[in-house]
Formats: C-alpha cells, structure tokens, sequence
C-alpha cells in the first residue's frame, strides 16, 4: 500500500480517496432515497461461523444506518443467545413469544411477535435461548430448511430490507437463513484464525445455493475489529481483498469502546454516539449496500 495504512483508515470516505483496503474509495455521496411503488424487501442473512467478529453489532447498526436513509428495516434475531435483541433494549427472558413460536407454532401471527425497536423505521423480530430447541425439533420437519423463509413471507411486503443475525454455527438454523435470503453479508474479524474460516462459510453458502435457493448471493464481506495501528490487522486485510477481490466493502469497521457502550445501553451507535467514527462507518456501509442492491 503506498500510504501508511494506520493512517489511511481515518480519512474520511471522499471519491477517489486510497481507503483501508487499499483501494479508491467509490462515490458513495448520500444515500439514495427508497424506491417508489410496491415494498418486496431484500433479505440479508449476516452470517459467520465463528463467533464474536461483529455480526450481530453489525445487524444493529447497519440496520439502524439504512433506517436513517428512510428504509423500512426489519431486524430477525437468529441466534438462541439472544444478543440482538439485547442490544436494542430487549431483555430476552422476559419475551412471552419469540421468534420460536413462529417457526414451530402455526398458531402465532408474525405481527404478535414483531416488536417497534426506539429507532424510527426499524422493528425487531427477537429470540431468546427457545431457539436452541428448534435446531432439534426441526429436524423431523417436513421441508425444513424452508421453515423461515415461510415465516417472512406475510412480511416481505411490509420492509424494505430484513437482515438476520445468524447463530455462530452452520447448522440448520444458518441454512435456514440462507435459503431464506437474497443476499449473504459476512462480517469478517481482521483477525488470522477467523480468516480461515471463511473458505468452509462460502463452500456452505455454495451448497446452498446449489440445493436450496438458486438466488442466493454473496453480498460482501465486511472487515471488523480492525486496527490499522497493528501490522496483522493489516495483513489480514490485504489478504482478504487479494482472495476476495471486489466482493470485500471498502467500508471497514475499527475496534472502538463505543460498541460495548452501545450494548449496555441498549441502542445502535447511530443513535448513542451519533457523529462517532463507528457511526459514520456504518452509515458508509449502509450506502455500499444500498450500491449493491438497487432494487431497495
């Protein structure tokens, strides 16, 4: 990289500009507008299968960022530990019905369950630890890897976009995610072992493509927990962009105190720490999908 790496990531996100990756960083501008007419929301499954790399903060705040752009969003918390919903203000022991409910009930309308979130435009569909019993009980289901996508149905008229924060597991609750999705977004810890997981995640991602949802794509893979001051976040980095070429965001998420503060507080950092680094960077991913999926 001809610029001192540590450096470059806290350059604002101009046209043109080298970013962290290494690469011009493309005209991002403002966020466009929602398109007109009929809603059929994009869905985004936020999966990796190695735990703690910033997925579900990554849920939370991206989905927390294109609300800000006037997109309706919802938020499905995938994951039996709950951590979503937590983080925007749930406590998940006190949830008479979750997401559970719907995915092995037929007696439980998805409205019952959805919840308004303290973000304008952003709902959540939550979980708590219930869900730990679906990965088994689905397992005698009859097309089982399709149960959630028939639970989003009613509502993907209702959203612009659904992202689901998936469980750190490729089990049958990720498969059911992924054959519910349009798009896969994987979070990425700038970080050597999570790097080697990638290759097993998108080998999944293409089973499933090939088995299940033939429209599934990958939508990118986004650096977190980067820290330009360390030569192995930065390698880790490079590397990423030279395996994954153009599918890698520009966009990348920096360790920062303020994402455990958002967590306790129980709110995106768009809201918490509104002109922070960590919001500013989510609103320039929120603009890179929205590049990404023109229909939303």
């Amino acid at each position: 990289m001809s610029k001192n790496p540590a450096l470059v990531d806290e350059e604002p996100a101009e046209a043109g500009a080298q970013g962290p990756t290494g690469r011009p960083w493309p005209d991002l501008g403002d966020a466009r507008p929602p398109r007109p007419g009929p809603k059929n929301a994009a869905i985004i499954a936020m999966t990796n299968q190695k735990g703690g790399v910033g997925k579900t903060t990554t849920t939370i705040n991206l989905g927390a960022a294109l609300a800000e752009t006037g997109r309706k969003v919802l938020l499905v918390d995938f994951d039996p530990q709950g951590s979503a919903s937590v983080g925007l203000g749930v406590n998940p022991h006190n949830l008479d019905t979750s997401i559970y409910n719907l995915l092995l009930g037929r007696d439980v309308a998805i409205d019952e369950v959805v919840l308004p979130t303290n973000v304008d435009g952003l709902d959540l569909l939550p979980a708590n630890i219930d869900l730990s019993a679906a990965e088994v009980q689905l397992v005698s289901e009859v097309a089982r890897e399709q149960t959630l996508r028939r639970v989003l149905a009613p509502v993907k008229s209702h959203y612009d976009v659904i992202i689901i924060d998936c469980a750190p597991s490729l089990g049958l609750l990720t498969v059911n995610a992924l054959t519910a999705s349009d798009y896969a977004l994987i979070p990425l810890e700038c970080e050597f072992f999570a790097l080697r997981g990638v290759a097993l995640l998108t080998d999944t991602i293409a089973k499933v493509t090939e088995r299940l949802n033939p429209d599934l794509k990958v939508l990118g893979i986004v650096g977190t927990m980067y820290d330009g001051r360390t030569l192995h976040s930065r390698e880790v980095l490079e590397r990423v962009v030279e395996a994954f070429g153009d599918k890698v965001f520009h966009t990348v998420i920096k360790r920062t105190v303020k994402f455990p503060e958002t967590t306790v507080a129980g709110e995106p950092i768009t809201t918490y720490a509104s002109s922070s680094p960590g919001a500013e960077a989510y609103r320039n991913l929120a603009k890179e999908v929205l590049l990404r999926c023109p229909d939303v």
